[in-house]
């Protein structure tokens, strides 16, 4: 369950690492899904869910998670935009990753600030 700062947090732009309970065989384990958020939708009802793009092993992977879902164990903000103009970034699927660090204005520029 996500705590409710972390979830007003979540927004569109944001840098997050997601870690989900993944069950293998008999064992459950932790694993961790670090990208971009591109969508949080219908706010913070029972359905509500937000989309997270990172590229793993050079093709673009993207996971939609439930907001209230049991799965997700915790959720790490890394970084927040300075300002997105859009609620659904839906064309950074379009962009290179040096493109979208200029639109955006995440990645190097605050990792060597903090």
């Amino acid at each position: 369950m996500i705590s409710k700062e972390i979830s007003e947090k979540i927004k569109s732009g944001a840098t997050i690492r997601v870690w989900e309970k993944t069950k293998e065989g008999d064992k459950e384990r932790l694993s961790k899904f670090e990208g971009l958020v591109l969508a949080r939708k219908h706010g913070n009802e029972p359905g509500a869910t937000f989309t997270v793009r990172a590229t793993v092993a050079g093709v673009g992977v993207e996971k939609i998670f439930p907001v209230h879902s049991p799965r997700i164990s915790k959720v790490d903000v890394l970084n927040s935009p300075r300002k997105v103009s859009r609620s659904k970034l839906y064309y950074i699927r379009d962009l290179s990753k040096r493109e979208t660090r200029q639109k955006i204005g995440t990645g190097q520029e605050q990792k060597s600030a903090a």
